[in-house]
């Protein structure tokens, strides 16, 4: 899913098409996964300004403009977790934080990490 929403990130007006190609072969058209993962991205997408807003309220030396592509991608990938995704908080950074360590800079799980539990902090009980 962090790659869709990297090639999205970059060329937005990519076919939505392509993305679906993309998760069916990645995730060896396993059924269960490529829904999850569907569901993710879409809910990436229909999310996106509102994370990114609520994103922006804090990170203010950070602008998510500023932010590497890869570390932008796996913090809204992780917020949509934490509102939207069922998943508890503290599971969805530490799932954010092992992205960031396998596609990020060497810098890049100690960032998400701390935005990601101030995130949590700000905008759920679940801290």
């Amino acid at each position: 899913m962090l790659q869709i929403l990297y090639q999205e990130d970059l060329n937005p007006d990519s076919d939505i098409r392509i993305s679906e190609e993309f998760l069916r072969g990645r995730l060896k058209h396993n059924e269960k996964l490529i829904e999850f993962g569907r569901g993710l991205l879409i809910g990436v997408r229909q999310h996106r300004k509102d994370i990114d807003e609520q994103l922006a309220e804090f990170t203010d030396n950070w602008s998510l403009a500023r932010m590497a592509v890869t570390d932008r991608n796996v913090i809204r990938l992780g917020a949509f977790e934490i509102l939207h995704g069922g998943t508890p908080g503290r599971v969805a950074i530490n799932e954010a934080v092992e992205l960031a360590k396998r596609f990020g800079s060497k810098q890049s799980p100690q960032f998400v990490n701390g935005i990601l539990d101030r995130f949590l902090k700000l905008f759920t009980k679940d801290n």
